[in-house]
């Protein structure tokens, strides 16, 4: 776009018609919008809420970027040069382009039913290899004093157990196995289920959090709610079991609220934006000066098992990694000292 041209007003792109899925018996009624096209698509494949939002976002921008035409009307060229615009003048990070790329091939594909060719023109973002942050034991001690209540408990059990923010808090009743110790992962990332240990230091905890869990879902029962979100079409062969307690999440939101696709009033898991922003309050009065997030608790758990003498097989099936590569970066953040190497300074 034009350094002089202004973008057009942000959201008009889902005004742009298209012609609906199906042909129509009343020639009279309104074209399906493409914006709603991609949603269609999306839920059919049933991709994930946040996929949805994400791919609607990139479609969105893409047309803005190029002047609200309508993609209809482009094809492999301005997808390759909003890409390149990117990563060489947006400097967005490898994985941010991947997705743009992913959410507008997705769009052609199988929304208009046009597939591109390879883009071979586009202009990568760099792929830059970075390490980890790492707490120490020590830091992680001081992070989990600085919090209490439920953000306390959910932050202790992504670092207890490695699970990633959002793992943590779709965690349902059924997932947890107290005589077992364990956790189990449904739908993680890849739509992959495992399951990782349980720390007994967190079972009478977890125990608590669910008996005020317990005492909150009864509550919605008596006013008319209590029903939960089922994954894929549960919900349609079993239309009782989302009101039964084991489908219930671990951490429930403290109110009801609309789902955002089907509108229908019900209670979702804790936001996940409360648990950041508590982690980013404990860190700064831990006096903690690396940047912190609750994905650093899942990276100390995996380096601070390695450091245990764990073997790399088994961190690697705890983080449900697909590749030992992805775990192998734990082994470069090791607490060695530079490798375990002696500096030749300390032996004047």
């Amino acid at each position: 776009m034009p350094n002089d041209q202004k973008p057009p007003p942000h959201g008009s792109a889902a005004d742009l018609p298209v012609p609906p899925l199906t042909d129509s018996p009343d020639p009279s009624a309104a074209p399906i919008r493409l914006l709603d096209r991609l949603r269609q698509a999306i839920r059919v494949r049933h991709y994930s809420i946040r996929t949805e939002m994400a791919y609607v976002d990139w479609a969105r921008r893409f047309i803005l970027f190029h002047g609200k035409r309508h993609p209809a009307e482009m094809g492999a060229s301005e997808v390759a040069a909003f890409l390149s615009h990117l990563a060489s003048s947006r400097d967005v990070s490898p994985s941010t382009q991947n997705q743009a790329k992913s959410a507008l091939l997705f769009l052609y594909r199988h929304v208009l039913e046009v597939q591109l060719p390879w883009l071979d023109e586009v202009v990568a973002a760099k792929d830059q290899r970075r390490l980890p942050v790492v707490l120490t034991p020590g830091e992680v001690r001081a992070l989990l004093h600085e919090l209490s209540g439920t953000s306390g408990l959910v932050a202790s059990l992504l670092y207890g157990t490695g699970l990633r923010l959002l793992e943590g808090l779709r965690l349902r009743v059924k997932d947890i196995e107290f005589e077992r110790r364990e956790v189990t992962v449904r739908s993680g990332k890849g739509g992959k289920d495992r399951v990782t240990v349980l720390p007994e230091n967190l079972i009478r905890p977890l125990q608590q959090q669910l008996a005020q869990a317990k005492a909150l879902h009864d509550q919605d029962l008596a006013d008319g709610f209590g029903d939960v979100l089922l994954p894929d079409a549960l919900a349609v062969k079993y239309p009782t079991m989302g009101r039964a307690w084991g489908w219930q999440w671990v951490f429930p939101g403290n109110r009801i609220a609309a789902d955002p696709r089907t509108g229908v009033m019900r209670r979702h898991h804790l936001n996940e934006a409360s648990i950041q922003k508590a982690v980013a309050i404990a860190a700064r009065r831990a006096n903690i000066h690396k940047p912190c997030s609750p994905h650093i608790l899942r990276h100390s758990f995996a380096t601070h098992l390695l450091q245990s003498g764990y073997d790399i097989r088994t961190v690697q099936e705890l983080l449900g990694h697909s590749d030992v590569s992805t775990t192998m970066i734990y082994t470069h953040v090791l607490n060695k000292g530079g490798r375990g190497i002696r500096s030749p300074f300390d032996q004047m």
